[in-house]
């Protein structure tokens, strides 16, 4: 057992227990902070080098590219395992690469195009001007839903019933059933999509499935609680009834019921296979043992649990403090302090996280960090691949490789402009409706018939020219070359260059950093898919990318993020803002004890995000949404022990109280004589409430809510306040 030290040194028992488990089907369920992707590789490793499995027999298979290249990489480093021989990769990625390879089983032609969210959204949007359907009334975000929804249960519009009486689902399945169409048309397929185009294959393709049952004998699954119904189903049929299926997950982490994640899945797992062994994995390598007990209160309160209680051989730690403010911009000014003494103690930036429920609350924190000059970004921000310019680039090189590729000229036929307006557009989408064929074929068509005026025929023609000529230079070019004189022949970079200020210049310099991803790009990551052209390659890669986020791990600054973006991430300082009734738990969510339960799991999720210092802050009146609202503390708050708390409260404004350990704040400076929240008197304006302050000694600005006048902001030693 000496040779195998490497895979078996350094675990704890139930870890152990995971990676040398026998053959057959496992829960590993498996606590925030508790090491899983060390015993997922590992686990990997042991079939490979004790069980002898071959890599070409093992899928894995998580939720993030960025988790599965993680996964790669440890395996590689692991024992020189080569993970190019394995299937490793997201449920999307996977299942792209079997549609690949078996387009024509799959009724795809062979050069489909993955389409992203926002292509999708101007496709639905497209279908319901085809339609004759009014935007205002029939939003294309809710039929984009819709049509994703159906999909992530694996309905298909034949598959919808329809009543006389329901209005809202006949005129669905009118457009879901014409977006349909229209992505047959054009080669194109969606994110959900590729998930049920791919179970079809199977159900339809009975020896392609006994194939790959026969090939992924071992079958190990990350964050399966992120499963939704159609993944579940897909896993199922895949696994068999002789393959060993090993997930890993927690359902008390089950955060994105909104978006088809079934936490059920997770909980009918031993029920579907009665026979599979359960893991517990409860020792937490991340936070303090206070963090640890917060948390196990907390997620205590949910029903339907599998049962685990986080625990750490580390210390107790600090205390978890409550910070209650007056408004939301006294809570975003506390943050900032403690930020400022964090950093001050020599502490960097980066390591401190402030979390949100809402992305609107976040205005206000960046407002605070930019006045106090402290860095910060916000993670999950706009990405790369989803900035217009990168996207309208894209589209240029989509259509090189498909000219049937709708939503891509509809993108660029006037990018830049080109003098090709709406009516011509129009024109051209009849065409093709009526002629069921792509815009492109709809050009030939409408040239024939004469139904462009010359100079819109002109305009037109000029573009197809352009595409072509661009098609024909680059045929021998490297994928970096072809980026290159796409985004400079194409007229992208001029039209930028000749703009000013720093956003055209941040648009040239995106577009210059698309051509170092094309240099970059490693094709050798797609080879096992047959025929794919580097072209092809990267444009599946940028399209499975989208979405996740591009990080600067370079800069040091204040990460803020809402609750669902942090999960997987850890940070030395935690803030949670906002941890009132009606923001968090979102009031959305107080009818319903489903989701109820699923705010408090992301609640458990964000106190785990804490290693060192955790902080709550909640605010006694806040604007939001451009109303001024009043909220009671967050019902979690309540629920956490009252020993493990100290409440941090103004000097002025201390309210005793026995549940909680007490520390105490500054008032303001003497320059600033008037606490937040106190009444005041004016001698012309009346009777008003301190809202917020600004400056120091005679600069001091003081803002004020009066009755009779509304808000204003006055110089302090002018305005003659009393005191109430």
């Amino acid at each position: 057992m000496d040779d195998l030290s490497y895979l078996l040194n350094g675990l704890n028992d139930p870890q152990r227990e995971a990676v040398t488990a026998p053959a057959g089907h496992h829960l590993v369920i498996a606590g925030a902070g508790s090491g899983k992707t060390r015993v997922l590789t590992h686990r990997i490793a042991w079939l490979i080098d004790v069980e002898r499995i071959s890599p070409f027999s093992i899928l894995a298979v998580t939720f993030t590219n960025k988790a599965a290249a993680q996964m790669r990489g440890r395996l590689e480093s692991l024992r020189n395992i080569p993970s190019n021989g394995m299937w490793v990769g997201t449920f999307h990625g996977i299942a792209h690469r079997l549609l690949r390879s078996h387009w024509k089983e799959a009724k795809l032609s062979e050069n489909f195009q993955i389409i992203d969210s926002n292509d999708q959204h101007r496709l639905v949007r497209r279908v319901l001007k085809d339609l004759d359907l009014s935007e205002d009334q029939w939003a294309p975000k809710q039929a984009q839903w819709f049509i994703n929804n159906q999909k992530d249960a694996g309905i298909r519009p034949h598959h919808l019933q329809l009543n006389d009486d329901d209005f809202f689902k006949q005129t669905m399945h009118k457009i879901y059933s014409a977006y349909e169409a229209a992505c047959e048309r054009a080669g194109l397929i969606d994110f959900a999509e590729l998930l049920l185009r791919s179970h079809e294959l199977w159900l339809e393709n009975p020896e392609l499935l006994s194939h790959y049952q026969e090939r992924f004998k071992h079958i190990l699954v990350d964050e399966f609680q992120d499963t939704n119904a159609l993944q579940y189903a897909w896993l199922r049929m895949l696994a068999g009834k002789n393959n060993a299926l090993m997930i890993v997950g927690d359902d008390d982490q089950s955060i994105y019921g909104w978006r088809g994640a079934r936490v059920e899945n997770i909980l009918r797992f031993n029920q579907d296979y009665p026979n599979a062994k359960t893991t517990r994995l409860e020792q937490n390598y991340r936070s303090t043992q206070n963090i640890l007990n917060a948390a196990n209160a907390v997620i205590a309160n949910n029903g339907e649990r599998l049962g685990k209680e986080l625990w750490t051989e580390s210390k107790q730690g600090e205390l978890i403090s409550l910070y209650e403010a007056f408004n939301e911009l006294d809570e975003a000014r506390f943050i900032v302090s403690r930020i400022k003494d964090w950093s001050n103690q020599g502490n960097c930036y980066v390591e401190s996280a402030i979390l949100y429920r809402s992305n609107a609350q976040s205005r206000v924190l960046e407002e605070a960090l930019l006045q106090a000059r402290i860095p910060y970004r916000v993670y999950g921000g706009q990405r790369f691949f989803e900035r217009a310019e990168i996207k309208d680039a894209l589209a240029y090189m989509r259509l090189l490789g498909n000219r049937h590729d709708d939503t891509a000229f509809e993108r660029v036929i006037n990018m830049p402009t080109r003098g090709i307006g709406d009516r011509t557009l129009e024109i051209l989408r009849t065409t093709a409706r009526d002629q069921k064929m792509s815009l492109w074929q709809a050009i030939s068509e409408v040239k024939k018939s004469d139904l462009l005026p010359a100079r819109a025929m002109s305009a037109v023609s000029g573009f197809i020219s352009l595409i072509e000529n661009i098609a024909n230079d680059t045929n021998d070019f490297s994928l970096f070359e072809q980026t290159d004189h796409v985004i400079k022949t194409s007229g992208l970079i001029a039209e930028y260059q000749k703009e000013k200020g720093e956003k055209a210049q941040m648009r040239v310099e995106n577009l210059a950093e698309l051509v170092t991803a094309a240099r970059q790009f490693e094709p050798e990551s797609y080879a096992d898919i047959e025929g794919l052209t580097p072209l092809q390659a990267f444009l599946s890669h940028a399209a499975l990318e989208s979405g996740e986020e591009q990080s600067d791990t370079n800069q040091d600054c204040v990460q803020l993020m809402t609750l669902h973006s942090a999960k997987g991430l850890e940070f030395p300082l935690v803030f949670i803002a906002g941890a009132e009734e009606g923001l968090f738990p979102h009031q959305m969510s107080s009818e319903s004890p489903e989701q109820l339960e699923e705010e408090r799991r992301l609640c458990y999720v964000g106190i785990t995000r804490a290693m060192q210092k955790l902080y709550f802050t909640y605010a006694q009146t806040r604007r939001l949404y451009g109303k001024e609202t009043y909220h009671a503390r967050s019902r979690f708050l309540k629920e956490l022990p009252s020993e493990l708390l100290e409440e941090i409260r103004m000097k002025t404004s201390v309210n005793p109280s026995p549940t909680y350990n007490k520390i105490f704040v500054q008032a303001p400076s003497s320059s600033m004589p008037f606490k937040l929240g106190q009444i005041v008197e004016h001698g012309s304006f009346g009777q008003g409430i301190v809202l917020n302050y600004e400056g120091r000694g005679e600069n001091t600005r003081v803002q004020i809510k009066f009755k009779t006048v509304g808000t204003k902001w006055l110089i302090l030693s002018k305005a003659h306040l009393d005191g109430d």
